[in-house]
């Protein structure tokens, strides 16, 4: 396969399935499938000392946008007192840590599978929006259609 060729390979596409109708939460989480997709092209060319420089550079931003991510969504959360806050924090914060720990593994000399890494972080984001995010976009928009969303979140919808 060539580097063309793997550019071309996606593990994952944005659908608008995935949508929380957030337009901000939706453009943070398009990104993270970037960075998904930039994680997988880097799994499918080059030795393995390329393969894994690569891997091992693009996991720091992955890393690094997840955190900010899950900081600005927490603080969107708490804005307007989602009852689910702590368990969604939770979720984050051991996503995270699983994300960490892989890292520091490889760094320690084990075996790091960066396919099966890349399909990890894709199955975990995608279901995670689909069923966690999309509660507290229900709960936003309840709020919303009731009027007791105060000016705290701008939203579409």
């Amino acid at each position: 396969m060539t580097n063309e060729d793997a550019e071309d390979q996606l593990i994952v596409e944005w659908d608008d399935k995935y949508s929380v109708k957030i337009p901000f939460i939706d453009e943070q989480h398009k990104t993270l499938i970037e960075h998904t997709n930039t994680l997988y092209q880097g799994c499918l060319s080059g030795t393995e000392e390329e393969k894994t420089a690569y891997f091992m550079e693009a996991v720091k931003s992955v890393v690094e946008y997840t955190k900010f991510h899950f900081s600005a969504e927490e603080k969107m959360l708490q804005n307007v007192s989602y009852p689910q806050l702590a368990v969604h924090k939770r979720q984050h914060e051991e996503f995270v840590q699983k994300l960490v720990d892989e890292v520091k593994g490889f760094q320690n000399g084990e075996k790091l599978v960066p396919n099966n890494f890349v399909r990890f972080l894709r199955d975990w984001i995608l279901s995670h929006i689909a069923m966690e995010d999309t509660q507290y976009a229900r709960y936003i928009f309840g709020l919303k259609k009731s009027g007791t969303l105060d000016n705290k979140l701008h939203i579409g919808g």
